[in-house]
């Protein structure tokens, strides 16, 4: 598409908001029937005018050649409301850009195009699953809240992960009002995106139609799930009170119960999970997994996509993580050493198990990486610093060009995110649903020394990558269009 005159900008970018605008309805059916709709992985269901806008710039911006605009992109999703679509997940940016490529030397129209590339799934109406996933939430903090967010959005049609219930330790008469309350309202992530209220004489919080009920327990072994109807439930627990297969165990006891996932690193033999780098290892008879750390989610990938392209001999990983609960507000007792100094205004150097987590996920990695932490006063998005040595020397531009492709076109393309902007701090990536973002504009090269900063959201990040593992472990599978190849290297 040619660039507009100086005079032409302003009608251009309103036309392309009307087609942003008359989007969201079309979006919002196919999302209804189980079509979910991205533009080169990012999620264009429950967005805004503005955010889908800013996402065809994001990949302008990206992507060198790629010239995507709402005037390409709204003919392929008008052009898919048309069809009879099963389930699927369809990345309209990817089919606009291959129809703009098509069409350039071809008369084949946008409805045409999309008969062939939806071929697979046009009349194929089998659900992703054969009945609705119970799901539990045991804990109810910074991580469970906004599970529970998370769950609720992605509630659909109803027929997937439905989440049931949320289990805490009994409070006062209004602690009902006062969970709802943190549902609806956070300082760090927003306000809720729907409507909450409660219901008091059955104990339930209703959120966006969902019913979900809240059970007092001081333990696993007091709750009967079938009691309240709930059966063959993913337990997710996020109090991080338990972490090994003993403890864990307790809550498979429970009647209703079935599997259980940890969100933090587990002890033992237990499976520790990144989507995107292991979800291969996930059976269907697994009863326990955990979803490694938020730390380990964002490093795991850039590390899995370095060692594979140019391999790594040896590194250094220093994580500048966000304050966190297990902290002190002011100097206090803490049985680990640093951490009982007060959060909010010190610079704490502290352990993280992120570089020996690794290696239970990248075993090619074992002795080779090193790492530390160091919590700082900000109460989200942290960053960690990648200091590595590589098999072969390298430049700055293959570095940055690999990771950038490696963000909007492998297997990985959910997990790693990509930046280039020489002015973005930590509070731009708040809410930002990758395990993580590379930092291109802060990437350092030479000759075989690399060092890449990798930020992260350490609370909602890391939460989009738990729900991604109970998608995963639940059996809930889509067809993908365009089921691109992914090219080795780039």
């Amino acid at each position: 598409m040619a660039l507009p005159s100086l005079d032409d900008y302003f009608p251009d970018w309103k036309e392309r908001e009307a087609l942003a605008e008359a989007m969201i309805p079309i979006i919002g059916r196919l999302y209804r029937r189980n079509v979910v709709s991205y533009c080169y992985g990012r999620a264009l269901y429950n967005q805004s005018v503005m955010q889908i806008m800013k996402t065809h710039r994001y990949v302008r911006q990206l992507e060198p050649g790629n010239e995507l605009s709402e005037f390409e992109s709204y003919p392929i999703l008008e052009a898919l409301s048309q069809l009879d679509l099963g389930p699927s997940h369809i990345d309209v940016g990817k089919l606009a850009f291959k129809y703009m490529e098509e069409s350039a030397s071809s008369s084949i129209t946008p409805l045409e195009f999309c008969e062939r590339e939806c071929a697979e799934v046009i009349g194929r109406h089998i659900p992703p699953l054969e009945k609705p996933q119970d799901v539990v939430l045991y804990g109810f903090g910074r991580i469970g809240r906004l599970l529970a967010r998370l769950l609720i959005e992605k509630t659909g049609g109803g027929g997937q992960l439905r989440l049931r219930a949320i289990v805490v330790r009994g409070g006062k008469d209004d602690d009902l009002v006062k969970r709802a309350s943190l549902l609806r309202r956070d300082s760090v992530h927003g306000s809720f995106q729907g409507t909450i209220r409660i219901d008091p004489e059955n104990q339930c919080i209703i959120a966006n139609g969902n019913v979900i009920r809240m059970i007092y327990a001081a333990s696993p072994a007091e709750v009967d799930y079938t009691a309240y109807g709930i059966h063959d439930a993913i337990i997710i627990d996020n109090t991080g009170a338990w972490r090994d297969e003993a403890g864990l165990g307790e809550h498979l006891k429970c009647p209703g119960a079935a599997k259980v996932i940890l969100t933090a690193p587990g002890k033992g033999p237990i499976k520790d999970i990144v989507s995107g780098v292991n979800s291969n290892e996930i059976e269907q008879t697994d009863r326990i997994l955990a979803a490694a750390s938020c730390t380990t989610n964002a490093i795991v990938p850039v590390l899995k996509a370095m060692n594979d392209e140019f391999g790594i001999v040896s590194g250094h990983m220093e994580t500048v993580h966000a304050y966190t609960p297990d902290q002190n507000l002011l100097d206090n007792y803490h049985k680990k050493n640093r951490r009982g100094r007060g959060a909010p205004l010190n610079m704490v150097i502290t352990e993280t198990g992120a570089s020996k987590a690794v290696v239970k996920l990248l075993p090619e990695l074992a002795g080779k990486l090193t790492g530390n932490a160091i919590r700082v006063p900000t109460p989200d998005v942290s960053l960690a610093i990648l200091n590595l040595t590589l098999g072969r020397e390298t430049s700055l531009e293959e570095v940055n060009d690999y990771l950038r492709y490696t963000s909007m076109h492998s297997n990985m393309q959910r997990q790693i995110d990509f930046t280039t902007s020489p002015e973005v701090v930590s509070s731009d990536f708040v809410g930002n649903r990758h395990a993580c973002i590379v930092d291109g504009g802060a990437t350092i090269v030479k000759d075989n020394q690399v060092v890449l900063y990798v930020w992260y959201d350490n609370e909602f990040g890391y939460t989009c990558q738990v729900v991604r593992v109970v998608q995963k472990w639940a059996g809930i599978s889509y067809p993908l269009i365009p089921d691109e190849v992914v090219k080795q290297g780039f």
